[in-house]
């Protein structure tokens, strides 16, 4: 078998294990519900499985990610030129396969030090499983080498990264050999004391130089993982808590409903679903003032709740929802400005996965968050609408005559994917199924409409389809798990509690917090990406919130609403990057356009973080 062949064939592997790791773990929740209702029984060790699948789907879509160049990054637009270009990509993938090896390591260590050889996932050794991070980070650092350019030069450099990653996790390296032989060789204790000594030297700068790369494009999650992995190296605390950390989340309760509800917004949107919405919206909003341009913010909304990642929403939708305003008579730069503003103004409301990764890691009830976003998301969709109606009347664009055969038309139409969302939230809202369940439903409802009744999909498409939502999947996941390592430093050093007592001591006025909470969270969304954020900044703002009584479900959806902004805040807004790319404008322009519609969403953020009622309210009509 030619090299060439072999490639293709490794990747078509990954796709298809990748494919059938979401199949099974829809399956696995549908036949749990199936078996609870009909059978008043359950799946022997469905809890196991849907868990552990998760972990292997992260490590699978880290694969992945990497082979395709995806992984999130916040790299800035500069401006920079060969051969400079070149050498700053190779000292970013050369950071990337350092650190990356380092996580393969003690990931080894973690596994054979943490797991007894007897315990099980189902019939499964939890140890082979567990193997899945290994495979995966060691697979991730060759192909961060394999990512520069074709010239020896490039790649030897690269190369040292596996062999600095490897320097700089001896002590996991001694602590694996340790297990594996029983009794530790002479050599391992001096190693071991010298890779002490070495990292309480070099962490500082490692994470410097990593910060420092951010700009050039280091993914999030080598920066993220990498902070935590050195901050740990320079106290000698054991490093197989990063690994540990990412096992503990990634088999976290409600984390299976991510890839769930991410493939079924990807297979929404690859089929003929939002032809379908635009009609059904258009019909019946086509004859207010504004009417296309509101139909395009409902839209965005539907589709953004679902993906979970608004730039899913701008790259599938954009070309089309940009055609029709087009053709309504609509600017190009309000246009630009609304679909881009619009990409992520779905995010308050259910199933939002910001939403559930704020419920799991803040440890609030997902039900409650769920309702404490539906009228905070409203009023942005409305200040979105009111904004859209204004500039339609003060342009004099012509209206679209309402026509009840359309109506009913594009109703019978898109009757399937509107009754999507009121499916899942009666499904979980009634406590007929768990959040994860309705997230299995959800992909289960999606392809049956999309495959069996409306035919948009083959079957044999599925596989390519759920692969273009493995890099948000995987890509999302990875940077959760090592980004909780960072936030378990973050909580070990009493970092939540120090500044506790600092704003205790200096502020009194719960709305001059508030105040500050604004300005440090859009500050926070300009440099991270919600995901992150929510990993990082949680832990720090939660005690806060209970010095000043803050509600804690007000807290976060005043902390998501103004992440929400991050996607539109210059320099990193991943929006503004998305929206460069699709509407193929220079990224200066792009910031033109969308500023009146970012300073529209500033005010009505605002309104919520100082009006409680509106994210409490339901909360109050609606007994859990």
């Amino acid at each position: 078998m030619s090299k060439n062949n072999l490639v293709k064939y490794i990747h078509k592997f990954e796709d298809q294990a990748a494919f059938m790791g979401i199949f099974l773990l829809g399956l696995i929740h549908v036949l749990e519900v199936i078996a609870r209702k009909f059978f008043h029984t359950g799946i022997a060790g469905s809890t196991d499985y849907s868990h552990h699948l998760v972990l292997v789907l992260t490590f699978i879509g880290g694969m992945i990610t990497s082979r395709e160049g995806q992984h999130l990054s916040l790299a800035l637009d500069l401006k920079i030129h060969e051969p400079l270009k070149s050498r700053m990509h190779t000292a970013v993938m050369t950071a990337s396969a350092m650190m990356t090896t380092a996580f393969c390591w003690s990931s080894l260590s973690f596994i054979l030090t943490g797991f007894d050889p007897t315990q099980k996932v189902g019939v499964f050794p939890i140890r082979l499983v567990a193997m899945i991070m290994v495979v995966g980070y060691a697979i991730m650092a060759l192909r961060f080498v394999t990512a520069t350019p074709k010239k020896t030069w490039h790649r030897v450099t690269a190369g040292t990264g596996i062999l600095l990653g490897t320097i700089l996790a001896l002590d996991p390296i001694g602590q694996a050999l340790t297990a594996l032989l029983g009794n530790a060789p002479g050599f391992i204790e001096p190693m071991v004391q010298w890779s002490h000594s070495l990292n309480a030297l070099i962490a500082l700068p490692i994470i410097l130089l990593l910060i420092v790369l951010t700009v050039f494009g280091a993914p999030i999650f080598v920066v993220l993982g990498g902070v935590a992995f050195m901050l740990f190296a320079r106290l000698a605390e054991p490093l197989e808590v990063i690994p540990n950390q990412a096992y503990a989340m990634l088999i976290s309760h409600s984390i299976p409903a991510i890839p769930l509800f991410t493939a079924a917004g990807f297979i929404l949107s690859e089929s003929k679903a939002g032809e379908r919405l635009v009609r059904f919206f258009k019909a019946f909003f086509g004859w207010f003032p504004g009417g296309l341009a509101i139909m395009a913010v409902l839209v965005c909304s539907f589709f953004t709740t679902f993906t979970g990642a608004s730039g899913v929403t701008i790259l599938a939708l954009g070309a089309l929802l940009s055609y029709s305003l087009a053709k309504g008579n609509y600017g190009k730069q309000f246009t630009t400005g609304l679909l881009t503003a619009s990409g992520s103004i779905g995010l308050l409301f259910p199933p939002s996965l910001p939403i559930i990764i704020y419920g799991v890691i803040a440890q609030i009830n997902i039900k409650e968050m769920f309702l404490g976003g539906i009228i905070p998301g409203f009023f942005l969709v409305l200040s979105m609408v009111i904004f859209s109606i204004i500039y339609a009347s003060k342009k004099k664009i012509p209206r679209e005559s309402f026509k009840i055969k359309e109506a009913v038309a594009s109703t019978g139409n898109a009757i399937w994917e509107i009754l999507l969302p009121v499916v899942i939230v009666a499904a979980y809202f009634g406590g007929l199924t768990t959040l994860v369940e309705s997230a299995a439903i959800a992909l289960l409802y999606a392809l049956l409409v999309e495959v069996v009744i409306h035919r948009d999909l083959k079957i044999k498409d599925l596989p390519a389809v759920i692969a273009k939502g493995i890099p948000i999947i995987g890509g999302v996941l990875v940077i959760l798990s090592l980004a909780n390592g960072l936030s378990y430093f973050i909580i070990d050093a009493e970092i939540p509690m120090k500044l506790t007592a600092w704003v205790q001591a200096n502020i009194s006025s719960k709305y001059v917090f508030l105040l500050l909470l604004n300005v440090a969270l859009l500050i926070t969304g300009c440099f991270l990406d919600i995901f992150s954020a929510i990993m990082v900044v949680v832990p720090l703002i939660i005690p806060l919130g209970n010095l000043f009584g803050i509600h804690p479900v007000h807290l976060g959806i005043i902390f998501l609403a103004n992440l929400e902004l991050g996607y539109l805040t210059p320099p990193v807004g991943l929006n503004l990057y998305l929206a460069a790319y699709r509407f193929n404008e220079p990224l200066g322009k792009i910031y033109r356009d969308v500023f009146p519609f970012l300073l529209i969403q500033l005010l009505t953020v605002l309104m919520i973080t100082y009006i409680p009622l509106l994210s409490t309210g339901l909360l109050k009509l609606v007994k859990l």
